[in-house]
């Protein structure tokens, strides 16, 4: 692949450790604050995916779990992170295991899929029906802060590493060593 040749049996836990980042990522996101945040004076806010606080005089802090499309957002955000724990799971044993099945490993991407898929509808949600059902003052400038990004990110990694586990039945006598390396003149 490279100038030199590339070795795929050293390359194939780079797939695995990128599933682990995403899942820290979510991790991140999960327990952030910075989902939404407002600095416009004298009025300030913070909000996650859990609740979300606003400074006035003093902090006042209300659940998004009152409402129906709180509990939405965070469970089909959650249920996405889930999926990515699971495929985390799934692709260290695939990976151990000295005879790999591929199929295994297309099921690993198509779950990665439907976890990025769970976890934009939350994304989704959440921004749609916080601007909508909760009152913020005339005038201040709120904005989906590193939090909400981090979120983000998982999902887009879950569909970038969903193509990477459907293509890389491609290379299986590569991967297994079953192929001398190539090295180019």
């Amino acid at each position: 692949m490279v100038k030199y040749g590339l070795d795929y049996t050293r390359c194939r836990w780079i797939l695995p450790l990128l599933l682990g980042l995403a899942m820290i990522f979510g991790i991140i996101s999960l327990a952030g604050w910075g989902w939404i945040s407002s600095q416009t004076l004298p009025f300030a806010q913070q909000g996650s995916l859990w609740k979300i606080c606003s400074l006035e005089n003093e902090w006042q802090c209300r659940s998004l779990m009152d409402y129906a499309w709180g509990k939405g957002a965070a469970g089909t955000f959650l249920v996405g992170f889930v999926l990515i724990v699971i495929c985390f799971v799934l692709s260290i044993i695939a990976f151990a295991i000295d005879t790999l099945r591929m199929n295994f490993i297309r099921a690993i991407g198509g779950i990665c899929f439907v976890a990025a898929t769970f976890a934009i509808m939350g994304l989704v949600i959440y921004p749609v029906m916080v601007s909508k059902y909760v009152f913020f003052p005339v005038g201040s400038v709120n904005e989906f802060n590193w939090a909400y990004g981090f979120g983000w990110t998982m999902a887009l990694m879950g569909i970038g590493l969903g193509f990477f586990f459907c293509c890389l039945p491609l290379y299986e006598d590569h991967i297994l060593g079953n192929v001398k390396p190539y090295y180019y003149p």
